[in-house]
């Protein structure tokens, strides 16, 4: 049977089930632009930068028109070239062209397009208004004076995130993206996940910068700096810095780290197996007492905060844990409980989020946070940048003492699933090499917005969901109260695919999000601990600065408020 083909610039191309002209014209090699289109978001057709012409001289928007069998399709003719340049000066004339000083200058969609289009003048008057900025959340910045009314954001917050705390307001020239009533996004059902920001194409919605206040501190010789590191973090910078996508790079991290001026530099893994032990110990506890389950994770703040809002009779069922930044924060200050000197904790996360729990009353004592300053893996990055370290070429190192040994197990926090079997890892009767290998089969890798698995522990198959997106969340919570699905166990994480796809890390493809995974899978492989039970450092914790204060510095009760 003859496959069925297409004519793109006139060469063949097959067409293999995609469901619109561009993935078959991306699949020949042409980077057609575009500004609005993203495979996991509805089809919106605003932008009209990915035109095509056909053969009879008809022009198609190539984002929502299907393919056909014996199609011929042109991509660059003189008439798309020039309404492609006139979209671009449109937009620009209304847009603010501060460039220079824009979070967004060199990774801005507008800016590239003008540069690879070749505009050079813009022949109408510049129409666009003073910068309009939104600063009241803790986790992102928006500034309507960007924006170029994509819709990206819109549909992200709505179709992915089931947040809707965003839309389009007003018509014609007037139109805009608002929050509803033009309230401040903080005063809206916003969860701080960022993913708007991850997708906005230009500098409307950015990630906030918190480096101001970091640089003061690291600057101030009465202040004692340590820094935690993500796990994801580690597979998310080197991209950015000349290195390859999805490559730990974590001894460099520390290096550059320690140029910087941290006086201390940890690896947030600690935590994380801190974490796995306790809410693997909440887990059976309330499965041998029989009490109400499914356990919900407590790792992700964007997630807990959903639930807050949105469903409030959840919390006695979501883990009493504090996150792993949450636990190693207190631990930390506790441990450095002796110094002389005013001790800042620092972490560097993958998350927006982030930056709101750590703002939490109750991840504070007498009014004093435990983690100081949360900043993202992309102001990590401006941070190298700025202090002039030519990444690629330093030498790693190590962390440091005594938190300077973890697991593989707590690596994969960073990755969908990697929760879960951390905990399979902790519970399971058989702790031989085979039984350790069998796991990533059992359905808890890959980066599926929902999966399922089950495990037997002592004659009872435990049943476990693991979901990450929060429009899955709340579909997997729906099927659940109409009893369709039962569960022990759920895995929720706000961002699709976890923490490595987390709004600060900086934007990659699926492509680049399996490599990240890969990279932290990796990193586990050639872990020589991989149960966090197993980590010395943790048994040592426990006996010594954690006695008597588990309950205190480790775990955290939610009570609704947002």
């Amino acid at each position: 049977m003859n496959a069925e083909f297409m004519m793109i610039d006139n060469m063949p191309v097959a067409i293999e089930g995609e469901k619109n002209i561009l993935a078959v014209i991306r699949k020949a090699g042409i980077d057609l632009p575009t500004f609005c289109y993203y495979s996991e978001l509805s089809v919106y057709g605003a932008c009209r930068m990915c035109v095509v012409e056909d053969k009879n001289g008809e022009i198609h928007a190539s984002c929502s028109t299907p393919p056909k069998a014996g199609m011929e399709i042109r991509t660059n003719t003189p008439r798309l070239r020039r309404y492609r340049k006139m979209i671009l000066e449109l937009l620009l004339a209304n847009h603010c062209r501060d460039c220079t000083t824009c979070e967004k200058n060199g990774k801005c969609k507008l800016q590239e397009l003008a540069q690879r289009f070749g505009i050079k003048q813009v022949r109408f008057s510049n129409t666009a208004g003073e910068a309009d900025l939104d600063t009241s959340s803790l986790a992102i910045v928006r500034d309507k004076s960007k924006c170029i009314l994509c819709g990206d954001c819109v549909r992200m917050c709505e179709e992915v995130q089931n947040i809707g705390a965003i839309d389009f307001a007003y018509r014609g020239s007037k139109m805009c993206i608002s929050a509803a009533f033009d309230e401040p996004i903080a005063n809206t059902k916003c969860i701080g996940c960022g993913q708007c920001a991850a997708v906005c194409p230009t500098g409307a919605i950015v990630v906030k910068n918190d480096t101001a206040k970091l640089w003061k501190d690291l600057s101030d010789p009465n202040a004692k700096v340590v820094v935690q590191i993500a796990p994801a973090v580690r597979v998310g910078v080197g991209h950015e810095l000349g290195l390859p996508e999805g490559e730990n790079v974590m001894g460099k991290i520390v290096a550059a780290l320690r140029r910087i001026g941290f006086d201390e530099v940890f690896d947030t893994t600690t935590g994380a197996d801190l974490t796995v032990l306790e809410e693997a110990g909440e887990f059976l506890g309330k499965l041998q007492k029989g009490e109400k389950l499914p356990l919900f994770t407590s790792c992700c703040p964007g997630w807990v905060k959903y639930a807050e809002l949105h469903h409030p009779e959840l919390l006695e069922n979501i883990s009493t844990c504090r996150s792993p930044m949450q636990m190693f924060g207190a631990v930390l200050k506790e441990h450095y409980g002796y110094s002389h000197r005013r001790v800042v904790v620092v972490a560097i996360m993958p998350c927006t989020a982030k930056k709101q729990e750590a703002a939490r009353d109750e991840f504070k004592e007498n009014g004093i946070p435990y983690v100081d300053h949360v900043i993202s893996t992309q102001e990590l990055i401006q941070m190298i940048r700025e202090a002039g370290i030519v990444f690629s070429e330093i030498e790693p190192e190590a962390v440091d003492m005594p938190f300077g040994t973890t697991s593989g197990a707590g690596v994969i926090f960073g990755v969908s699933g990697g929760v879960t079997e951390a905990v399979i890892r902790r519970i399971s009767d058989d702790k031989s090499t085979p039984a350790l290998r069998a796991i990533p089969f059992m359905g808890v890798r890959g980066l599926q917005g929902v999966k399922e698995t089950s495990i037997d522990y002592n004659g009872r198959e435990v049943k476990i969901a693991i979901v990450s997106g929060i429009k899955n969340a709340e579909n997997l919570i729906k099927k659940m109260e109409r009893g369709e699905k039962t569960y022990d166990f759920v895995e929720v994480m706000a961002c699709p695919g976890g923490c490595i796809c987390g709004a600060g890390q900086p934007v990659t493809d699926s492509e680049g999000k399996k490599r990240r995974s890969a990279g932290l899978y990796e990193t586990d492989r050639m872990s020589t601990i991989k149960r966090s039970e197993e980590n010395p450092i943790t048994r040592a914790l426990y006996a010594g600065l954690l006695k008597g204060k588990v309950h205190k510095l480790l775990h955290v009760h939610y009570h609704g408020k947002a």
